[in-house]
């Protein structure tokens, strides 16, 4: 029977839920939790675990394990597998190649549907690398993306009434990351106000750490003394680890816990108390409260505005995050009983179809500066441009030229006939003064031209006139063309590096950007998943520089799209985010790392920019 499939691929755990009949369900994944651990192996044959066996035989090959890679999602820098070096983008895929396959062996049959959720503060780069992902995983069904605030709002809506309009804060502190999002309620489903907040490496895995902290200071230097190559003891740390997490959710439901530890060296336990943990992460917890009232701030929403705060994500079920998140915004928070799920099931929700998904991804924000268009105009008032016009022309004067055999000048443009309702100042009242004010002009140049003809008329030779005299004619002017401004010129400067593009037109329809363009890969084929390909943004001209638009401006970079499809085509979500009301879209070379391809000067020339017709 057709079913359709949400996933929520996490940092430390991967979840996922089926949509049936209008109804959905937790997929069940791993054989002791619903739920699997984020974590793929590779074994000595090349074959690859992921979940719960990974995590198991990772104990004793750490070097072969990898986990936590989603926080490396984007990052150019390999990790290392047995010595083989692979993205996290290359991890997530077999990561999601094996959810769909266990949830497919388990349904008799693969889903007709597939809904992958990412965060939302993800922009273009990492949300095209999403798309590769889904490519590398040989994904066969129709997949659509979604935010995970969305997500959940989505299943949050299905497990209590709320009213259109109404607006919702999703507070997500998962394993890795923390996402702020304000979200209204629509007709098909919920909107993105504003623009989330999120903290990227802040999660349920830091406190993790902060409690195997205590441990190692109430150990008093034990650890420090175990040998960093004995397998034994890499192991037994590893079990360690274990303990402190299973301390810390312990202690959302209980006041004091013990944490066992079995060394080679020593055995003890260690008593942890839920004050002691909430000592520890209170004030990280702060942190997050102030990026939930920057996405507060930027959606232009108070807190008293707000319907409820959904807490979404393993570690908001600290009973400290609920009381902080509700003191300090006076609000009705909404906590599920199984908050590893909710963005699983919302997205099962959006994959079965349960309200109507826009194109491309199906958590598209909504951008806090979107170019407005103009008020309609009546037609007998609009000028219409040359067809092939693509910046706004020089001003040229109302003055009638004469041929150079004194013939008339071109017929004027019939004037369109002035509406009874036409206002005094407008367009086709202005267009009819000036041509009245052309003709003026035009028969006071005619009469003089006469009077110059007629004069040298009588002093040509045999006509009375003085041979000596000598007539001057008025140079005849001739318009200058408009220059190409310096940034948008295809140069030979350009053209002569190994790699180049040249953009030759940029039309936004309103949903997509498509870029045309011509390029030389010296010989190769682009390809954004480890090789040379396009890096697109937007800009008047001069500013943001070409410099900032790659990975080799570190901390100070830009936000572009990588490309490697011709024509380059970016959706309107990508428009709001990298383009946003900018005039011009600009490209140059990037490599396999999303660094800029520099020129012999050193400056990063290999490319131009181009009008976008809007």
């Amino acid at each position: 029977m057709m079913y359709a499939l949400g996933i929520d691929l996490g940092t430390t755990f991967t979840a996922a839920a089926t949509w049936r009949d209008g109804h959905t369900e937790v997929a069940s994944l791993g054989s002791r939790a619903a739920v699997i651990p984020s974590v793929v192996l590779l074994r000595d044959d090349e074959t690859v675990l992921t979940g719960e066996a990974a995590s198991r035989r990772g104990l004793s090959e750490p070097q072969r394990v990898a986990r936590e890679f989603k926080r490396r999602f984007g990052d150019s820098t390999p990790i290392l597998l047995g010595g083989s070096p692979y993205s996290a983008e290359a991890l997530s895929a077999k990561l999601l190649r094996a959810v769909i396959d266990d949830v497919a062996a388990r349904e008799g049959g693969h889903p007709a549907r597939i809904c992958i959720s990412h965060p939302a503060n993800w922009g273009p780069y990492k949300r095209d690398l999403l798309s590769q992902l889904v490519r590398l995983a040989d994904v066969r069904a129709p997949v659509s993306f979604t935010t995970e605030p969305e997500a959940a709002a989505v299943f949050y809506a299905h497990q209590q009434r709320i009213e259109h309009g109404a607006l919702v804060a999703v507070y997500d502190l998962g394993g890795g990351t923390f996402d702020a999002t304000v979200l209204r309620k629509t007709e098909a489903g919920f909107e993105i106000l504003g623009q989330p907040e999120g903290i990227e490496r802040l999660g349920g895995i830091d406190f993790d750490a902060a409690v195997f902290a205590h441990v190692r200071q109430a150990l008093d230097g034990k650890l420090a003394e175990l040998d960093e190559d004995d397998p034994a003891a890499i192991a037994a740390v590893a079990r360690l680890r274990g303990e402190c997490v299973e301390a810390k959710e312990a202690l959302s439901s209980d006041t004091d816990t013990s944490i066992p530890v079995l060394l080679p060296n020593m055995s003890t336990e260690i008593r942890l108390t839920r004050a002691e943990l909430e000592a520890m992460v209170r004030p990280t917890l702060h942190s997050t409260i102030e990026a939930l009232r920057r996405a507060l701030r930027s959606a232009s929403v108070s807190p008293e505005q707000l319907h409820s705060v959904l807490l979404v994500g393993g570690s908001s079920r600290m009973p400290l995050v609920s009381q902080l998140v509700g003191a300090e915004l006076g609000r009705p928070v909404a906590v599920d009983a199984h908050p590893k799920h909710a963005v699983a099931l919302g997205a099962a929700w959006l994959a079965g179809g349960a309200r109507q998904r826009q194109p491309q991804a199906q958590g598209r924000q909504v951008p806090r500066a979107v170019p407005v268009p103009p008020p309609a105009v009546p037609p007998q008032q609009q000028r219409q441009p040359a067809p092939t016009e693509r910046r706004p022309q020089q001003p040229t004067e109302f003055v009638p030229v004469v041929n150079a055999q004194g013939g008339p000048p071109p017929a004027a443009p019939a004037t369109p006939p002035r509406g009874a309702d036409q206002p005094a100042g407008s367009p086709g009242r202005r267009a009819k003064r000036l041509l009245l004010v052309g003709a003026g002009v035009l028969v006071i140049a005619l009469l003089a031209r006469a009077g110059v003809w007629a004069m040298n008329r009588d002093n040509t030779p045999g006509a009375g006139a003085d041979p000596n005299t000598t007539t001057t004619t008025a140079p005849k002017t001739t318009k200058e063309k408009p220059q190409v401004p310096a940034d948008e010129q295809c140069t030979d400067a350009i053209k002569s590096n190994e790699r180049w593009v040249c953009l030759t037109g940029a039309r936004f329809d309103g949903e997509e950007l498509v870029i045309d363009y011509q390029a030389d890969w010296a010989g190769g084929t682009p390809n954004i998943n480890g090789g040379f390909h396009l890096h697109i943004w937007g800009s008047d001209g001069t500013a943001p520089p070409d410099d900032v638009m790659g990975t080799h401006a570190g901390d100070g970079r830009g936000n572009w799209v990588i490309k490697d499809q011709l024509p380059a085509v970016l959706s309107a979500a990508d428009v709001a985010e990298v383009i946003g009301d900018e005039p011009k879209a600009c490209a140059r070379i990037a490599n396999s790392e999303h660094q800029l391809v520099p020129v012999d000067e050193g400056s990063y020339g290999t490319g131009n920019c181009v009008p976008i017709e809007r």
